[in-house]
């Protein structure tokens, strides 16, 4: 009841906002368990998606967000509950893996709509990144739910990376239709089988998106991206120190 209202209020207000188009509502399924594999842009994606639906979908979230103190963390707390985010704990090596793979399976279980991002982290440049085959594919193998692909349109534009104040235009959302992997049933201990799995997924979400792909792991590329960024930053630092007012004195 409290996630009916919570979508009602948010969604409705975020339909109104934004106008989000849609294509490929028909290959949601009325009932029964399936997961939605999405890009990932933005933060907003997993509010805009749920936005757009007739049936609740779960995605996992950072238990920090339900456990901070005070008056601010247990309206956080209420927020992420009242639109479907499910707390995972990310203590010890695996935790996350694990912790989100026994999450979704349980909410499959339930006959209910699994939301998951396979590139595991938002992407730092609107580029398409490699699947990782431990989460979305141990899911699909072990549940037996089929997995609909989904591409988020233009939402890193509106909510960029740091940005809190979101830009109104409008994104767009196409949902693929529905990948059966029931014929890896009782495989998804073998890694070759669950990288095929999740390579099929991204090539549909690439499709859907028009995403330029980049066959390394998202998480990489930032760390990529940071390291650029730190050594342009010191080779500017650099360049200015060579200009000084005191160097071109002592050339003098």
């Amino acid at each position: 009841m409290f996630y009916g209202a919570m979508k009602l209020s948010i969604g409705g207000s975020l339909k109104l906002a934004f106008r989000p188009w849609v294509e490929g509502l028909e290959n949601i399924p009325a009932e029964g368990p399936a997961i939605l594999a999405s890009n990932h842009l933005s933060f907003s994606d997993s509010f805009f998606l749920p936005a757009v639906l007739n049936r609740k979908v779960t995605f996992i979230a950072k238990q920090e967000y339900f456990t901070s103190p005070g008056v601010k963390g247990k309206l956080t707390a209420a927020f992420f509950k009242g639109v479907g985010q499910l707390p995972v704990d990310r203590s010890g090596a695996r935790g996350a893996g694990e912790a989100a793979i026994k999450s979704g399976i349980e909410v499959l279980e339930r006959g209910e709509l699994f939301g998951i991002y396979p590139e595991g982290t938002r992407s730092p440049d609107g580029r398409l990144y490699r699947g990782k085959p431990g989460g979305l594919a141990r899911v699909a193998l072990a549940s037996g739910a089929p997995v609909i692909p989904v591409a988020m349109i233009d939402t890193e534009k509106i909510q960029p990376p740091g940005k809190v104040v979101p830009k109104l235009m409008r994104p767009g959302i196409r949902i693929g239709k529905p990948l059966d992997f029931s014929r890896y049933h009782g495989m998804d201990g073998d890694r070759f089988i669950l990288r095929s799995v999740t390579d099929e997924v991204m090539y549909e979400i690439m499709k859907l998106s028009g995403q330029e792909y980049v066959d390394i792991y998202a998480t990489a590329a930032k760390r990529q991206i940071a390291e650029e960024a730190k050594k342009k930053a010191q080779e500017e630092k650099e360049a200015a120190g060579d200009e000084s007012p005191a160097k071109r004195g002592r050339r003098k």
